[in-house]
């Protein structure tokens, strides 16, 4: 009995070494730091409008920066029609 007890955790030790290794044992770890970080209710709420605030700023950089590159992208394809509709040697445009 004693000698498979030995046998057991012999196998054992080197199983539990691959779980908490591999990706489930991090996702365990994880969700258990969570837990711990867990704070007053007020605290939570106060990051949670926080991220949305960011959010919303991010929402609206992205919609900029998009709105640029469409104006930058009708610039430089009228300026590619333009050059194609000028006679050969013509530099006026």
């Amino acid at each position: 009995m004693f000698l498979q007890l030995i046998l057991i955790l012999v196998v054992l030790i080197p199983l539990l070494a691959i779980v908490l290794d591999s990706q489930v044992g991090r996702a365990l770890a994880s969700r258990m730091e969570r837990r711990g970080l867990d704070g007053p209710p007020d605290l939570l709420a106060e990051r949670i409008g926080y991220l949305e605030g960011e959010v919303e700023r991010l929402t609206n950089e992205i919609s900029r920066l998009d709105e640029e590159g469409q104006f930058l992208t009708k610039l430089l394809t009228e300026r590619s029609e333009v050059e194609a509709a000028l006679p050969p040697g013509d530099d006026s445009a």
